[in-house]
């Protein structure tokens, strides 16, 4: 049996639907944001001036930078409970989107610990902070999923924190918020939505209902991610903005794999962008998952679809967008991948990668991780 879950009340798209929060009900709105770019770009003064217009109270915390912490939920949530909002709007990124959900949750239930949440003991509702997601790159999909993902600095691991309560009640997909997202941002997100989807589909928990969705997606996005980049046009960034979204109802449905184990290990230690440690792996986790013959199947299918090989499409769209073909070629210290292995190898088993096609060992691993550092295929 199958429990589908797609979003909170509403899905608001289009250009210029920031117009839309002016109408949301409430009165104290917090804004959750990022760092400088929405204030350059002048997102944030014109949700402000939204909100003056319909007489809101509001505050803002600013500063939610890339891979949040434990510690910048914790500090943000000092504010956000002085000023003890009734709305929160999360405006950015995935990262500044994560860290607000996480916020809101904690801001309802006063007592509530991120390591409570960790260890599955979350409460599955929120009724008392209404929160509203506006995503500014098209990737994570957050403004319509349960999970939160937050970097755990003593353990040098990002976790996907999940829950029900994490989903927003109002999404906005607004494209002109992601004309200002600079070309390896939009890379760089692009092809961690493509990952969703095509990790969504290949997923043994997929159904008729995921299994579209996450095709429809993968189709959408290797229509309009090249000239989303070559461009940057406003139909092809509403374009990927919005299925980007559809493969978050996929994935968050379906689930993920080992991709985006990988992906959160090696973010945890070293830092690096989501989406470029995801676009790096995926022509190799691909072709690993592969030797299952269901896998081969939809990805045959896929490469119908498209008209072309899926594996070569995703290389040659690397290849256009600049990305790197291995982890030591994106700039990974070889002396740091190999004095933090054991650890690396060990939390790439975990997350994701327990829901990943081809059942996952120690051994398969370190084949897969070798060979997609070095560039050269040893599996």
């Amino acid at each position: 049996m199958s429990s589908l879950k797609f979003c909170g009340d509403e899905i608001i798209t289009g250009p210029g639907t920031l117009d839309a929060i002016k109408k949301i009900a409430g009165q104290r709105f917090f804004i959750v944001t990022g760092k400088t770019a929405l204030f350059r770009n002048g997102t944030i003064k014109r949700a402000e001036a939204l909100l003056k217009e319909s007489a809101k109270d509001y505050d803002i915390l600013s500063g939610i930078g890339a891979n949040p912490s434990v510690l910048d939920v914790e500090t943000g949530l000092i504010k956000m409970k002085d000023f003890n909002p009734d709305v929160v709007i999360a405006i950015g990124g995935g990262s500044v989107l994560d860290a607000a959900k996480v916020m809101t949750l904690m801001c309802e239930y006063d007592g509530l610990t991120i390591e409570a949440i960790k260890t599955g003991q979350a409460p599955e509702k929120r009724e008392r902070i209404k929160l509203v997601a506006i995503p500014s790159t098209s990737g994570t999909a957050s403004e319509v999923t349960r999970a939160a993902v937050i970097t755990f600095p003593d353990e040098r691991i990002k976790i996907g924190l999940k829950t029900k309560a994490f989903i927003p009640d109002v999404a906005i997909l607004d494209g002109e918020l992601a004309l200002s997202m600079p070309p390896n941002v939009m890379v760089e997100s692009g092809m961690d939505a493509l990952t969703h989807g095509l990790e969504a589909y290949i997923n043994k928990n997929a159904d008729d209902f995921t299994k579209t969705m996450a095709r429809g997606a993968v189709e959408g996005l290797l229509k309009h991610l090249r000239q989303s980049f070559e461009s940057g046009d406003i139909e092809s960034r509403q374009h990927v903005h919005n299925f980007s979204c559809l493969a978050g109802f996929a994935f968050q449905n379906a689930g993920l794999g080992m991709d985006h184990g990988i992906a959160h290990a090696l973010g945890g230690r070293f830092g690096t962008s989501h989406g470029l440690l995801n676009a790096i792996a995926l022509p190799y986790v691909l072709e690993y998952n592969q030797q299952d013959p269901q896998v081969a199947e939809d990805l045959e299918q896929l490469s119908r679809l498209i008209g072309k090989n899926i594996i070569s499409e995703i290389i040659d769209l690397n290849r256009t967008f600049g990305i790197s073909s291995s982890f030591q070629v994106a700039g990974i210290p070889e002396e740091q991948f190999k004095a933090h292995y054991d650890e690396l190898l060990k939390n790439s088993l975990m997350g994701s990668t327990q829901r990943n096609p081809v059942k996952m060992d120690a051994a398969e691993m370190d084949k897969v991780l070798t060979s997609i550092y070095y560039g050269e295929k040893k599996f």
